[in-house]
């Protein structure tokens, strides 16, 4: 299924895209997507079945603003340089374990929704991610089977990044990457059961139409069960928990000088085929 919410701001529906393109409302089935309701087999069923159904009402695209696919979000675990082309485009060493941050859920807003560019940034950087959310509580998993197996869809994320708060400004990464509209999600969250494998899944981000990058899922150093296994030993994932899982060569900090970081007018496209695309513009904070 992929499982979407509209609306403005805050006030979002939830709503099923069908394989035709129709938009179905759900709000008359559940009230939100979220980890309450990716936990729940039962209302995850009731979901199904309206959609085989076709008797869920139809919904307008015309004009509807499309927001983060889930709500409520608990936490963003991220994985940093777990593309081994990223890590040689940074000059940096392949990290013998994932290397992890988190960004907090107040950075989520919708795929196409204005991104800000921070006040005193000048090195915004732009990361195209494969997102994962959790639909099961996992702790202690023993293998990246079983953590799959925990996992209730895939979305795409943009990592956005301020390169000298993160890098050059002292203490941890958390400054660079908690800046507000800094997390892009959407436009869909997939089941599983439409990706048939997660390690197969090309990445692409154009700025101002110029592709800037054009990655692999099977580059990533730890792969989505690893990183899931891996980041339940050191914390309880809940459901409706995301982990963004990294970015692919191609990124501005990564090129040669002058490098191309954004500006207020830039527009960024993202995209994961069979999980959407995103476009955003950005201004100035």
């Amino acid at each position: 299924m992929k499982l979407l919410r509209v609306g403005t701001a805050g006030a979002e529906r939830p709503a099923l895209l069908e394989a035709d393109g129709t938009l179905r409302d759900l709000s008359g089935i559940v009230d939100d997507i979220d980890g309450a309701l990716l936990a729940d087999d039962a209302a995850l069923d009731r979901v199904r079945a309206a959609a085989d159904s076709g008797e869920l009402p139809r919904l307008d695209p015309a004009g509807l603003r499309i927001g983060p696919p889930l709500g409520r979000i608990g936490k963003i675990v991220c994985i940093g340089l777990n593309y081994h082309d990223h890590a040689r485009e940074t000059g940096a060493e392949p990290p013998a374990e994932p290397v992890v941050f988190f960004k907090a859920p107040d950075t989520v807003v919708g795929p196409n929704d204005t991104v800000l560019v921070p006040r005193g940034s000048t090195k915004t950087d732009w990361e195209v991610e494969l997102a994962v959310v959790i639909g099961r509580t996992a702790r202690y998993l023993g293998s990246a089977e079983e953590a799959l197996a925990h996992v209730a869809g895939y979305a795409v994320a943009h990592d956005v990044s301020e390169r000298e708060f993160q890098i050059e400004r002292g203490g941890t990464w958390d400054k660079g990457k908690n800046c507000e509209t800094f997390n892009p999600l959407g436009p869909w969250l997939v089941t599983p059961d439409e990706i048939a494998d997660p390690q197969n899944l090309s990445l692409k981000l154009w700025v101002n139409g110029e592709l800037k990058q054009d990655g692999t899922t099977a580059e990533q150093i730890f792969p989505v069960g690893e990183v899931v296994r891996y980041v339940s030993q050191f914390m309880t994932l809940y459901p409706g928990d995301v982990v963004n899982t990294g970015t692919p060569a191609g990124v501005a900090m990564g090129r040669p000088e002058p490098k191309p970081y954004l500006r207020p007018g830039d527009v960024v496209e993202l995209e994961i085929p069979g999980l959407g695309r995103q476009r955003q513009e950005l201004k100035g904070a």
